[in-house]
C-alpha cells in the first residue's frame, strides 16, 4: 500500500480524536493532533488568537515529510474550511502519497453535547470549546464522496475497520 495521509474532520467532541488515535495505533501511522501543536504554539509564547492557521501548516509540513519516507500519517483536526483540507491535499500530493479523508460527526444532539461538556469539566486546557462555540463554529461541509463516521451508531474500532476496509479497496 502506498503512503497515505488520512485526513481526519469534524466538529470537537464527535469523537474524531478517538478513532484517529485508534486507527494510528492500529496502523502504525504518525499521529498528528492539531489541539497538540497549536497547545504547544501557545506554551511558545503565542497567544491563541494569533495561531490562525500556524498549527495545520506545521503539521502539513509534517505529514508530507513522513509520507516522503513511506509513513502512513493521520491527522486529527476539526479541519472545518476547505482552504485547509487543500492544504492537507497538498501536502500528499507534494509527497506524491494517497488521500483518503474522514469526515466525523454525531448525529445525537444530545449525546454530542454531553461528550463537549464532559471534555471541559475538571480540564484546564485553554483550546476546549462550549457548547454554544461547538453550534456557532463555521464548517463548510464535504463532498458526498467523503468516507462519513457517524459516532452516534458507529463504535470506534468499527469506524477504524471501516476506514481500513476503504485504504485497503483503493
Amino acid at each position: 500500500m502506498p503512503p497515505t495521509l488520512i485526513v481526519f474532520s469534524g466538529l470537537p467532541g464527535v469523537g474524531k480524536t478517538t478513532i484517529a488515535r485508534l486507527l494510528a495505533l492500529k496502523t502504525s501511522a504518525v499521529y498528528l493532533r492539531i489541539d497538540a501543536i497549536e497547545r504547544g504554539l501557545m506554551l511558545g509564547g503565542i497567544d491563541k488568537l494569533d495561531i490562525k492557521g500556524l498549527g495545520y501548516l506545521a503539521a502539513c509540513r509534517l505529514a508530507t515529510e513522513n509520507l516522503a519516507i513511506g509513513n502512513m500519517v493521520v491527522s486529527d483536526s476539526v479541519n472545518s474550511l476547505e482552504l485547509t483540507r487543500g492544504w492537507w491535499r497538498s501536502a500528499a500530493e507534494e509527497a506524491q502519497a494517497a488521500v483518503l479523508e474522514v469526515f466525523v460527526w454525531c448525529s445525537n444532539t444530545t449525546e454530542h453535547r454531553r461528550r463537549v461538556e464532559d471534555r471541559r469539566a475538571g480540564r484546564t486546557e485553554p483550546n476546549l470549546p462550549s457548547w454554544d462555540e461547538v453550534l456557532t463554529r463555521s464548517f463548510e461541509p464535504w463532498p458526498p464522496e467523503t468516507l462519513t463516521v457517524d459516532t452516534a451508531i458507529t463504535q470506534p474500532d468499527i469506524a477504524v475497520e471501516m476506514i481500513m476496509g476503504r485504504l485497503r479497496d483503493r
